[in-house]
């Protein structure tokens, strides 16, 4: 399951998140997943910024959006999943993974 949070803000920041079947993790899903918002995102005229919420525990996700050029920008506290490191990018940035 991927998508985005909503539609663009009035900055014109997304939020992308993605979920994949224990089952099926080390596959490539994660990634491939991730590229194909991040095209979306980055061919939508009223998107400058993509953004990913991502728990501290999760470092698998974390390594991911990370070689997607996504860079730690602060953290917030979700009500329903506690403490968030915010991560993001340009949207016009290249897919090109780091």
């Amino acid at each position: 399951m991927a998508g985005f949070h909503g539609p663009p803000d009035h900055t014109g920041m997304v939020e992308v998140g993605y979920q994949i079947d224990p089952e099926q993790r080390r596959r490539g899903y994660a990634g491939r997943s991730l590229e194909i918002l991040l095209a979306v995102a980055g061919q939508h005229p009223d998107v400058r910024v993509v953004r990913a919420t991502i728990s501290p525990a999760n470092s698998a996700s974390s390594a991911l959006i990370r070689r997607y050029g996504f860079v730690e920008t602060g953290e917030q506290w979700d009500e329903e999943d506690g403490l968030e490191i915010i991560y993001e990018r340009d949207a016009s940035r290249d897919l090109e993974r780091g």
